[in-house]
């Protein structure tokens, strides 16, 4: 498996880079397999290289004063993460852990600069992704400040749908989080996240499938999330 997707043309950031300029940059990453729930990274590790997720998914997370695992959010394939050390220097903030068996390029903080530096697309794309990762947080910073658990679970469940063919004021989740998961995302617990899930299907809000969670009024929880406010 490694072999088969060991290359850069699957991450979205060198889109724009010819299949020779890749195979260079390839060859100048370190790659390897990481299996479902291996730790990749911990946090206040102090290395500094960038990852790039040729195959599989990626979860990042921190731990609360508590203990309890905090899911900051997925890193899916195509995508990296590392790229605050490898531009800054300083220890991990969070930790990542493989979701599915993974194959993951390693490249140093120096080949990263010197890409960016290089390829002004690549250089446009890393500096949209820091803009988004700060209105993410804010986002989250926002909710956990102002929302209760039931409007952080709304919150959330609106995040991880999308489009659905039935309507456009439909969405549909999969495949389906773990209770666990979800709580995890929202920071309360496993029972909180089934209790409302049960009063959202009741109330005619969301449907069971298999393999998937569908919203059945877009609009509707959306509005419950302003209310909440």
């Amino acid at each position: 498996m490694i072999r088969k997707n060991q290359t850069l043309a699957r991450v979205s950031l060198f889109r724009s880079l010819s299949k020779e300029e890749i195979a260079q940059l390839d060859a100048r990453c370190v790659w390897r397999r990481a299996q479902e729930k291996e730790c990749i990274l911990n946090y206040k590790d102090d290395s500094a290289d960038i990852y790039f997720v040729a195959y599989g998914d990626v979860r990042v997370s921190i731990q609360s004063v508590a203990g309890k695992d905090l899911m900051l959010r997925v890193i899916k394939e195509g995508e990296f993460f590392g790229e605050l050390s490898a531009l800054d220097g300083k220890p991990r903030s969070a930790a990542i852990h493989a979701i599915t068996d993974t194959v993951i390029a390693r490249m140093s903080p120096a080949i990263f600069r010197e890409v960016i530096h290089h390829y002004p697309n690549v250089c446009d794309q890393v500096l949209e992704t820091l803009t988004g990762e700060v209105r993410r947080l804010t986002t989250r910073v926002n909710e956990f400040t102002n929302l209760d658990v039931r409007g952080r679970i709304h919150a959330e469940l609106l995040r991880l749908a999308r489009s659905d063919s039935g309507g456009e004021n439909r969405g549909v989740i999969s495949p389906v989080p773990t209770h666990a998961e979800i709580a995890s995302r929202v920071s309360t617990h496993r029972e909180a996240v089934t209790r409302e899930l049960n009063r959202l299907e009741r109330a005619g809000l969301l449907e069971r499938r298999r393999g998937a969670f569908v919203l059945l009024d877009l609009a509707e929880l959306s509005a419950s999330v302003e209310a909440a406010r």
